[in-house]
């Protein structure tokens, strides 16, 4: 375990001087509040290190030391985010194994799913829940840990091959510098929309007011005790509870959690009445998502390009979805510019390219498309005669 400043400048030289590098990160979410990086996993040829954050280590010169390195990651999504917001660490580049595995068309890509189909090896994961804030880390835990990194560069030279084979390295590299360019930015917080847990949707503007109050003594009482949230209350109680006192318009007769402490209920009951005394022309209002149905030329455009990706994602044998989601051929049925931009070129191309598979005699003719990366939205493909105004059922 690396926990002097000694021992992390010997890494970090190490690790400089790598071929590669391969990372992983383990977390205290369910134990803790707010979560904290609490375990670095570096691996490099020859070795795995752990690092220990807690021991009061500046990390700067292990983030400086991979700032040339193509990281090696498996579901980076997490430890990008853990990363960034924690120590503001962005790397330069990323391989995720994870998204490799997607791309060749691996229809299960759990780290020990991909690693017993490419390897042969099967990981034993009983520490997936651990602490790891304690310390000293069991031996289990440890091996756990390293067992993260340990095979990683090995499987990314099996799906490097696969993804060559299958002439998808590029597929690949936009999709690490999309998770790169996602995983990377500021937090951006709505206030008006962060307090509205499970069951916010079913209360009128009183029991919103209430459960407000609720949600921001929860984070208080949480950030307290330095436990996470759901351990004070669940969500669902906290909706339940604004539902009952926006009914009854009192604290009392209020079904409260029997685990609760003495100071707990003290502060819960607190809350409650703060949110019934605010104000009615404060109150919160509900959110109305206000999205207009989809013309019938628009859910035809949707539908033909619809079929283009299943008909193309069966063809490659991979997840209809790794080209566009459903809310994404809604977006591009109805001409949102962004939908399309945002769009990476691979998928633009195959949401242009018809599919080997013609469609079924008598459908609808798949809409013609340029082979372009910036090609605009798709136009409508309709007769003479559609209305292209007629309003269908579409999305609310």
């Amino acid at each position: 375990m690396i926990s002097t400043t000694a021992e992390l400048r010997e890494l970090a030289a190490r690790v400089r001087e790598a071929d590669w590098v391969a990372l992983d990160t383990e977390a205290d979410s369910l134990h803790a509040y707010p979560e904290k990086l609490c375990l670095l996993q570096v691996g490099i040829p020859g070795a795995e290190f752990l690092v220990d954050p807690l021991a009061d280590l500046h990390l700067e010169p292990l983030w400086e030391a991979m700032d040339h390195h193509c990281i090696i990651f498996h579901a980076a999504d997490y430890d990008l985010r853990l990363l960034f917001r924690g120590h503001h660490f962005q790397p330069a580049g990323i391989f995720d194994t994870m998204l490799a595995a997607r791309i060749v068309g691996e229809p299960r890509f759990g780290l020990n799913d991909v690693l017993n189909a490419h390897l042969g090896i099967t990981l034993e994961k009983g520490s997936q829940k651990a602490n790891w804030g304690r310390r000293p880390l069991t031996p289990a835990m440890v091996d756990y840990a390293l067992n993260d990194v340990r095979h990683l560069h090995p499987l990314r030279q099996s799906l490097q091959r696969r993804l060559e084979e299958l002439g998808r390295v590029e597929w690949h590299r936009q999709s690490c510098e999309r998770l790169i360019r996602d995983c990377c930015q500021p937090e951006q917080v709505d206030e008006d929309a962060i307090w509205r847990t499970k069951g916010h949707d079913k209360l009128d503007p009183l029991g919103l007011a209430v459960l407000r109050e609720l949600w921001h003594w929860r984070e208080k009482d949480a950030l307290r005790t330095g436990r996470p949230p759901f351990f004070v209350l669940k969500h669902e109680q906290l909706a339940e509870l604004a539902a009952a006192a926006s009914e009854t318009r009192t604290t009392r007769g209020l079904n409260l959690p029997h685990f609760l402490t003495s100071k707990r209920r003290a502060g819960l009951l607190d809350a409650v009445q703060r949110g019934l005394e605010v104000p009615e022309d404060s109150l919160p209002r509900p959110i109305r998502v206000h999205s207009r149905r989809m013309t019938r030329a628009e859910l035809d455009v949707s539908d033909r390009l619809a079929r283009v990706r299943d008909l193309n994602a069966q063809e490659l044998g991979i997840d209809p979805t790794l080209i566009a989601s459903k809310a994404t051929l809604f977006a591009l049925g109805r001409h949102d510019p962004e939908a399309w931009a945002d769009l990476m070129p691979w998928q633009r191309e195959l949401l242009e390219k018809p599919p080997a598979k013609r469609p079924a005699a008598g459908s609808h003719p798949l809409p013609a498309r340029g082979g372009a990366p910036n090609a605009e939205p798709p136009k409508d493909v309709r007769g003479d005669d559609e209305d292209p105004s007629t309003p269908v059922y579409g999305l609310d």
